[in-house]
């Protein structure tokens, strides 16, 4: 099968699983520190909607108290070590290490899995293929990552799976040929043949949400304009309150401003993600959800034993991912991190300059194994 060639899964079934629960706080830091179906269906979209919105519960909305965001901003913004302390987290780091292996480092162990079964590679963007910046606007990958995730793309079935929303990582990344889950995978696209071409709507199981994301995305705007550095992007399905240029004297402020704003908007639950807070509507859906939809469509279905799925992010929000390959029982996930976190990926990666030389690596191993196979007998 092509990575072009998509069949359908029974995304009620999928959509009807438990959600999960959130991660415990991070560590010591080291270093420096659906719309209508019907265009693939051929009609029925509607139907098909109503019975992702139906089968997909609601989770009860619990209003965060400002401490609790605070306490999670501060989390998710790991402040360099002392010196004294520094030798400490290296210790810490170098024990996490030895339960979440690098990837590089233990590529033969990673190979050896994969052989004989069909890769599929899901890579988050943010802090995955491109470096965290101040400004989310200028979170460009370089020339040579986005070679190497062409390279992956063309030899496994490829998705990126992200918070943004879907059309401007798609301008990011710049690769018609990936899968797109943008929103948490809350708007999933196909492929397209070339870059003019508009990729293939999947499924976006919050659609109804949309008037209401819109008008607390205007409510925030203006309740944070008094905050500086604070920024509020609309990702369609969800809202990202950025608070790395905030000064952490602001967070607090910050945190009951966002706060009031949710207390007029019981459809939606906050939740924290890598120097960012995010608004998402509250259904049972995030991106360990989008991997599971995305292997279903490829055909790859939870009995499938020579499929091995390999999830590579760096946020919180990508432990829900994790999640499923563990519940699996089948998939790698590597997490891109300097820092000892609780976490239920089974390797580590450092930053995105390990990820690309790993994704080489993956091409790399995919060639000599298509020679080998290719190559007569004696």
């Amino acid at each position: 099968m092509t990575n072009q060639d998509v069949v359908m899964p029974d995304i009620a079934a999928a959509a009807a699983m438990p959600g999960s629960s959130g991660r415990a706080p991070l560590f010591a830091c080291r270093g420096a520190a659906a719309v209508s179906a019907s265009s693939m269906l051929g009609g029925g979209g509607a139907a098909y909607q109503a019975a992702v919105v139906a089968h997909v519960a609601p989770v009860p909305s619990i209003r965060p108290c400002a401490s609790w965001v605070v306490e999670a901003m501060r989390a998710s913004s790991p402040t360099r070590p002392a010196a004294a302390a520094a030798a400490a987290v290296d210790v810490e780091y170098d024990a996490w290490t030895r339960k979440h292996p690098s990837a590089l480092g233990s590529f033969e162990q990673v190979a050896a899995a994969a052989s004989g079964k069909r890769v599929v590679v899901f890579l988050d963007y943010d802090g995955t293929l491109s470096p965290i910046v101040a400004d989310p606007d200028m979170a460009f990958m370089s020339d040579e990552m986005r070679a190497a995730v062409r390279d992956v793309a063309e030899h496994f079935p490829a998705a990126i799976v992200t918070g943004r929303c879907v059309d401007k990582v798609q301008s990011f990344v710049g690769l018609p040929e990936l899968y797109y889950a943008g929103s948490h995978g809350m708007d999933i696209k196909g492929p397209s043949s070339n870059e003019e071409e508009d990729t293939k709507i999947l499924l976006q199981p919050a659609r109804e949400f949309l008037p209401v994301i819109n008008k607390a995305y205007k409510a925030l705007m203006e309740k944070t304009k008094s905050t500086p550095g604070a920024r509020v992007e609309n990702n369609k399905f969800c809202l990202s309150v950025h608070f790395r240029c905030v000064d952490e004297k602001r967070w607090n402020p910050l945190a009951e401003q966002v706060k009031a704003v949710l207390r007029d908007y019981p459809e939606l639950k906050l939740t924290q993600g890598r120097k960012v807070l995010e608004i998402r509507p509250s259904i049972m859906w995030d991106k360990g959800k989008a991997v599971e939809f995305l292997l279903k469509s490829l055909g790859f279905d939870d009995d499938r034993r020579d499929v091995l799925p390999v999830y590579i992010g760096d946020d919180r929000t990508d432990e829900d991912a994790f999640k499923v390959l563990r519940k699996r029982g089948q998939g790698l996930g590597i997490l891109v991190s300097k820092c000892a976190k609780e976490t239920d990926a089974s390797y580590s990666l450092q930053d995105p300059a390990e990820v690309m030389e790993f994704l080489v690596r993956l091409v790399q191993w995919k060639l000599r194994r298509s020679s080998s196979a290719m190559r007569p007998r004696v």
